[in-house]
């Protein structure tokens, strides 16, 4: 068995005494060779243990010919090895009770399934000595704050390891040194990088829980191909939360289907995608589409810390870069801020009345271009108490590179987040270095300071514990037994027993039946087909709407058996629901969906037949409480019509957040049994706005 915790064993591996290189040699053309290179070049302070049996010394470092021949304890060993090499090096490290290997060697599960059979061999010895992997197929790991580079890539040419506060998980070991080759281009330091290959052993919740607890990583940010233990990674966020650590990632499947056989609107609705982005979103992480975004947001909460304000403020040295920030601010959903009676009054004492607003355009100055002009508008501006954070568009200006700085010095003693977005090209590569020089952070693309913008304004409420949803009152206290598949009329059953308001209905056997049922609850009435093998029941003439009267009751039984006869010969028909005629004025979809990785998700959109033609749904993780349930139901495009657009009567909101949170726990009393549930429609009822479901069906697997 292993000793020690995953974090523990981390902690060894990213600070280690010593270190084991196999294959090292003075050939740089080598991995090994390069390996060793580095950990020299820049200044690893433990033991340096080169392994090769060709070699008594490297670089005037003594050699082994064995790792069973190094003496004293090894905390770290790195295998560039021939794959054949692999398992023998392994158990030789085993042997000597080496604390952690590194894998860079290729070719194992990522390959064919000798290479997994392979694989699955050394998880074992892993698993025997106590001896943790990282990789295999990876391109290992930096820790720059202690002058540690265990890696073989030429992104380590440099003359020094930029340290700093931004943790870095990678499952591509490529991608992770391009994005160290993109940050050290513009200055930002980190406290780890680390590339996991495989994962064989050591997996990406392992390092996020040290980076979690890691005093020297203010930041986290994550290349995700796929996850082992979801409910671990959304655990791991909450508490990265309660610690005050943003969390960024970058995921790849983002235009996946999810589910590729989608047995209801809900799973076809809520992929695998969707439900990773909505447990980020619950849980405060920001899901970005770019890797070289992500560090620049980064190291803007690293500068700055989280946001205390959603206001932005626009400045620039141009009207058209003026008017361009305040379009581009507006367009990405942010919030233009609103500058105070005070604030303007100084401004006006600066700028000319058209320009002493926000946007600022610094070539509205009522004085000529005097230097500390610039320094004294940047103060003002920044020091309003509505302004969050300062976009900043650099176009060109008389004194260019001298009013380049003064702007960058005054953004940067304001003491205020801000981006700045160096809008020339080559005429302006200056003021670039006047800007490396004064530490201030810039981007070249409008682009690219936006986005981190709208990563960064997310955190305005994301900062702190989140509180577990409150149990609503009269759930049911303990599950029922399910058995699939269920009945529409049994669905709504669990329903009604979850307090989710259903309309009247009655199954019936016959003719007679149904003319007494519809006479009981009173016309007009609806009738529907019930059997099990049947989902769009209106596909085969399954449905009769508006029965006024006992003959059109009997009409209609008689035509849904006959079209169901013909259209489904083969279906075990049980009878038909007679149900009231709800008069409407919106259709939803309320569904729930068991996702692979996170468990219940719960869906809202609106629905009706053109739910898949026009999506316009959202999803949360299972269980939400009212406000959570309100809250996903404001994010649809839609919601307006909802809330009294033009004078329509508005929906009772609290009941049908009420209801959306009631089947929410449904789904999670009901844990594995409940692959999908959809209640399409959810009807909001034309003369009170109150919610009522209509149709409704579910999956469900037997224990």
């Amino acid at each position: 068995m292993q000793s020690g915790t995953a974090r523990e064993a981390i902690g060894r591996i990213l600070k280690p005494r010593s270190v084991a290189v196999f294959g090292a040699s003075e050939d740089k053309g080598k991995f090994g060779g390069r390996i060793l290179h580095y950990l020299m070049k820049h200044g690893f302070e433990g033991r340096i243990l080169p392994i090769n049996p060709n070699r008594s010394a490297v670089n005037g470092i003594p050699c082994f010919a064995d790792i069973k021949d190094v003496p004293g304890p090894i905390d770290v060993a790195i295998l560039a090895v021939p794959q054949d090499r692999v398992v023998t090096s392994l158990q030789g490290c085993a042997a000597s009770g080496v604390g952690a290997a590194i894998i860079v060697t290729t070719g194992f599960a990522e390959a064919n399934e000798e290479g997994a059979r392979v694989q699955d061999e050394f998880v074992a010895l892993s698993r025997a000595s106590g001896m943790r992997l990282v990789g295999p197929n990876c391109m290992g790991l930096i820790n720059p704050n202690h002058n540690l580079a265990l890696s073989s890539s030429l992104v380590l040419d440099v003359p020094k390891l930029q340290r700093g506060r931004i943790g870095l998980i990678s499952q591509s070991g490529a991608l992770m040194v391009a994005m160290y080759n993109r940050a050290e281009d513009a200055g930002l330091g980190f406290s780890a990088c680390v590339s996991l290959g495989n994962q064989c052993d050591l997996e990406i919740c392992d390092f996020f829980d040290y980076l979690i607890g890691d005093p020297e990583t203010s930041v986290i940010c994550m290349y995700i191909e796929g996850l082992k233990d979801g409910r671990r990674f959304r655990s791991l966020a909450e508490q990265a939360r309660t610690a005050g650590k943003p969390v960024l990632v970058v995921k790849t499947g983002r235009t996946e289907a999810g589910v590729k056989a989608a047995r209801s609107h809900t799973a076809s609705l809520a992929g695998a995608y969707e439900a990773f982005e909505a447990v980020c979103r619950d849980c405060g992480v920001v899901s970005l589409d770019d890797p070289d975004g992500m560090l620049l947001l980064a190291d803007m909460l690293v500068r700055f810390g989280p946001p205390r304000g959603d206001g932005i403020g626009v400045f620039s040295p141009s009207g058209g870069g003026a008017g361009i920030g305040v379009d581009r601010v507006s367009e990405a959903g942010l919030r233009l801020a609103e500058l105070s009676p005070s604030t303007r009054a100084k401004l006006a004492t600066l700028l000319l009345p058209p320009q002493a607003d926000n946007p600022i355009d610094l070539g509205g100055r009522l004085a000529p271009d005097v230097p500390g002009t610039a320094a004294k508008i940047i103060d003002v501006l920044a020091g309003d108490p509505d302004v969050g954070a300062s976009l900043i568009m650099l176009t060109t200006t008389p004194r260019y590179e001298a009013a380049s700085a003064e702007i960058a010095d005054a953004f940067v003693a304001a003491g205020k987040p801000f981006v700045l977005a160096v809008m020339p090209g080559s005429a302006a590569d200056g003021v670039r270095r006047v800007l490396w020089d004064a530490r201030c952070p810039f981007v070249d693309r409008v682009d690219d300071a936006v986005r981190v913008l709208e990563g960064y304004m997310s955190l305005t409420s994301g900062s702190g514990a989140a509180r577990p949803p409150a149990r609503p009152a009269g759930l049911p206290g303990a599950a029922a037994e399910l058995r699939g598949p269920l009945l529409e009329h049994e669905v709504k059953d669990l329903l009604r027993a979850y307090g989710v308001p259903v309309a009247r209905e009655e199954l019936c056997a016959s003719a007679d039946a149904a003319v007494a049922a519809a006479e009981a609850i009173g016309y007009p009435v609806a009738m529907k087909v019930v059997a099990r093998d049947l989902i769009h029941k209106s596909d085969i003439g399954g449905v009769r709407l508006d029965l006024v009267s006992a003959q059109d009751v009997r009409a209609a039984w008689e035509g849904i058996v006959a079209s169901v006869g013909q259209k489904a010969p083969g279906c075990a028909f049980q009878g038909c629901l007679v149900s009231e005629m709800v008069k409407w004025q919106d259709e939803l979809i309320v569904g729930v969906k068991r996702d692979d990785q996170f468990g219940p998700m719960v869906l809202v959109g609106f629905g009706g037949v053109t739910v898949e033609l026009d999506p316009d749904t959202a999803i949360m993780p299972a269980p939400v409480d009212p406000a959570g349930a309100e809250r996903l139901l404001r994010r649809l495009r839609r919601f307006s019509l909802l809330d009294g657009y033009r004078g329509r009567r508005k929906a009772d909101l609290g009941s049908l957040a009420d209801a959306v949170a009631r089947v929410s726990w449904l789904a999670c009393d009901h844990g594995e049994r409940i692959v999908e549930l959809d209640i399409n429609p959810l009807v909001i009822r034309a003369d009170n706005g109150r919610p009522v479901a209509v149709d409704a069906r579910a999956a469900v697997v037997d224990p």
